[in-house]
């Protein structure tokens, strides 16, 4: 487990892509992501998981970068 949450920014460039792509991804492809309050908080290991399986990529993801 990691040490700590990450932030939205932190986890957009642990991926190197916009803050907007994250929101679309939570939204449409179901990036493990937590809500607390009104921010968003990843695990990074939770999301390196979600990455390498596959699910980040298809056609089209990246459309609005």
């Amino acid at each position: 487990m990691s040490e700590r949450w990450l932030s939205m920014d932190d986890i957009a460039d642990h991926l190197g892509v916009s803050e907007d792509t994250i929101h679309r991804w939570i939204r449409q492809k179901e990036m493990p992501a937590h809500k607390v309050g009104r921010l968003w908080k990843f695990d990074k290991d939770e999301v390196d998981v979600w990455v390498r399986s596959g699910k980040g990529s298809s056609r089209g993801a990246e459309e609005s970068e």
